[in-house]
């Protein structure tokens, strides 16, 4: 069978009106062509404050592997960083380095990658025209997002083209750059207020934030709209036909344009197939901000998919496949994650609690093979392997979140499924980002059917952030179990965690088992230090510990008693040899290291051995002590070897 072809989609914050319509034009081509859709996406504005976090999210962009993809669209608004393109250019030099399959950029140039511009400027102009031609004003002023932003120069170019095309002049005061945020239009509302600019009777908006901003700041000193001056969005917004005074806007065309970018992707990777062009009608969602009749019917389904219902509606058949906001928070799943006594339990509940981002066909969650293991923390980047530790299901047989079950694979795959053309129907698969703060995990991945309208939204965004917190207590945990059984240094058990192993050994004991401990001293530790300095001290007490561990058994403990001494305890089947043989294979094993390690100095220790029956109420103490007198035994013979 042809493998089906796989489009990928690198993008952030899904679940904005923007994310919205593009994933509906990506969507609706590529189930009329056949294709999986891969999205790489960060759940978070890559302009956050907290820069940590937002590095953790970026790396989901150095996951794909471009050998088994067939084409690439770099969805390059929300991929702005709040420093210029800085973050748009590292992804540009990854996809140069890595990928030799065709890319298409939407909506904003970026370097020479072939771009796709939006299909937006009859809208635009139909804004103007509804102003001029609906409204019949005639002073109008313009705002735009900032003149080094392409989209904000774009939409106050055309802007001011319709209205000069009406024969209205815009004078410099009313063609104002600022920001695509609240502030901007909420400064600007400020200083029409206090006459720093002239009122005008309009005022056209590069989008619904900044009219949302300039609508507050004006009523708040007494300006009425649309008594006073009318006000005029972009791009349709919930938050706009939520607003007190809702914002007449326009839908824009952004789901023909990415539509246009999977059109321009066939045409490389299947050009001898036919082209199914997408069509849309965007048109104007009036609201109160310009006096016509608003759409109450949209304003209310706005504030009803953002209100947060402490007790939904149980009896909705359609409540599963569309979880919202209040449900999450009210299933206590950040209570029951940060409840989880051990990684298993923590690995569990995560999936029990899967239910809650649904629709979905699979769920997979993929972590670092040694994901608990501080030591082993990275930021940029994926190992060569990674463990699928827990999947959920609605189409076939594969649930499990355990450790016999998880799987291993290479991280170059992504996921295996992805790769398996056994389901009749293409899906989406969205790959999104699992760190703390700077510190990369793994990553989830949800597949869905390309029928399916759901996109990854503020649930699923805050379901990952409770999961990223959940793992990293369960980090926190396993650190601090560990740090009150193991020696920092060597990682070999401490005191504490000898007691306790020992005791689980002796629980377990056979009749005729025994139990054996072998001391080791390091040698002239002292002198290493007087001569050499503490630091190659600790050194010579790290080689002797790598010996002795290098000769402990699978069902041995290794321990740390204290400053240069060791341990080496193991309940079982040993001889009256097992003590010679032990130091006989740790001197060659500290010879060894010794010799790699090439230091001025001499790294050695002395070694007794002493074993006795293994009982329960064994005396480990006085065992210890048996062994510790062989051992100064041979530290003395050694003195007396260096003294003659």
């Amino acid at each position: 069978m042809k493998p089906r072809r796989k489009i990928a989609l690198l993008t952030s914050c899904p679940e904005t009106g923007h994310g919205r319509r593009i994933m509906e034009g990506i969507r609706s081509q590529c189930k009329k062509y056949n294709y999986d859709l891969a999205v790489f996406c960060a759940l978070s504005a890559l302009n956050t404050a907290m820069e940590d976090y937002t590095l953790g999210e970026k790396n989901i962009f150095n996951l794909p592997n471009f050998d088994l993809l067939d084409g690439v669209i770099v969805d390059t608004a929300p991929l702005l960083d709040g420093h210029g393109t800085d973050h748009l250019d590292v992804i540009c030099d990854m996809l140069k380095a890595k990928c030799t399959k065709p890319v298409v950029a939407l909506d904003m140039p970026i370097h020479d990658i072939p771009l796709i511009k939006n299909e937006n400027e009859e809208v635009l102009r139909d804004i103007v025209r509804h102003v001029v031609n609906v409204h019949g004003k005639r002073k109008v002023c313009v705002i735009s997002g900032g003149k080094d932003n392409f989209a904000g120069r774009f939409r106050m170019d055309i802007y001011v083209d319709e209205l000069e095309r009406l024969g209205i002049e815009v004078p410099d005061e009313y063609r104002i750059y600022s920001d695509f945020w609240y502030t901007g239009g909420s400064r600007i509302g400020q200083e029409m207020a206090d006459g720093k600019i002239p009122l005008p009777e309009a005022v056209v908006c590069g989008n619904d934030y900044l009219a949302i901003g300039l609508i507050y700041r004006l009523t708040k000193n007494g300006i009425k709209v649309p008594d006073d001056v009318i006000v005029m969005g972009y791009e349709a917004s919930e938050e706009g036909a939520g607003y007190d005074i809702s914002v007449s806007s326009y839908e824009v065309k952004d789901a023909l344009s990415a539509a246009n970018c999977v059109d321009f992707l066939r045409q490389r990777i299947d050009p001898d197939l036919e082209i199914d062009p997408y069509t849309t009608s965007p048109h104007l969602c009036p609201g109160m901000s310009c006096g016509c009749q608003p759409d109450y019917s949209r304003s209310v389904k706005a504030l009803h998919d953002h209100l947060y219902f402490t007790c939904p509606n149980y009896a909705d058949d359609d409540l599963k496949n569309n979880v919202d906001i209040g449900l999450l928070m009210e299933s206590y799943i950040s209570e029951e994650f940060t409840a989880s006594e051990t990684i298993a339990d923590c690995i569990r509940n995560i999936n029990l609690k899967t239910y809650l981002i649904f629709p979905f066909l699979n769920f997979y969650l993929c972590l670092k093979e040694d994901w608990m293991d501080v030591r082993s923390d990275i930021t940029v980047g994926y190992p060569e392997k990674m463990k699928m530790v827990a999947v959920n299901t609605t189409v076939h047989e594969l649930y499990f979140h355990d450790e016999e079950h998880s799987i291993v694979f290479d991280t170059g795959l992504m996921i295996p499924r992805l790769h398996d053309n056994n389901d009749e129907e293409p899906s989406v698969y969205y790959f999104a980002p699992v760190h703390f703060s700077r510190n990369t995990l793994g990553y989830a991945v949800l597949q869905r059917s390309l029928d399916d309208d759901h996109i990854p939204n503020l649930v699923f965004r805050n379901w990952v952030r409770f999961v990223n917190n959940a793992l990293e207590m369960a980090r926190a945990k396993q650190r601090l179990l560990t740090m009150s059984v193991r020696d920092e240094m060597t990682g070999a058990f401490n005191r504490r965690g000898m007691y306790i192993e020992v005791e689980k050994m002796l629980d377990e004991c056979s009749e005729n088992d025994m139990i054996f401990v072998c001391v080791i001293d390091m040698d002239r530790l002292k002198f290493i230090n007087d001569n050499y300095g503490h630091h190659e001290g600790d050194f010579g007490i790290k080689t002797v510990s790598s010996a002795g561990l290098d000769v402990t058994g699978n069902d041995e403990i290794f321990v740390r008693a204290g400053g240069d001494e060791f341990y080496i305890i193991g309940v079982g089947k040993y001889d009256t040899d097992s003590g010679k043989e032990r130091i006989k294979e740790f001197n060659i094993a500290i010879q060894r290291l010794t010799d790699k390690a090439g230091k001025p100095y001499p790294i050695t220790a002395s070694v007794g051995a002493a074993m006795r029956k293994a009982e329960k109420n064994v005396n480990l103490e006085d065992l210890i002590s048996r062994a510790d007198e062989e051992m100064y035994q041979h530290k003395a013979a050694k003195k007396c070897q260096r003294v003659s």
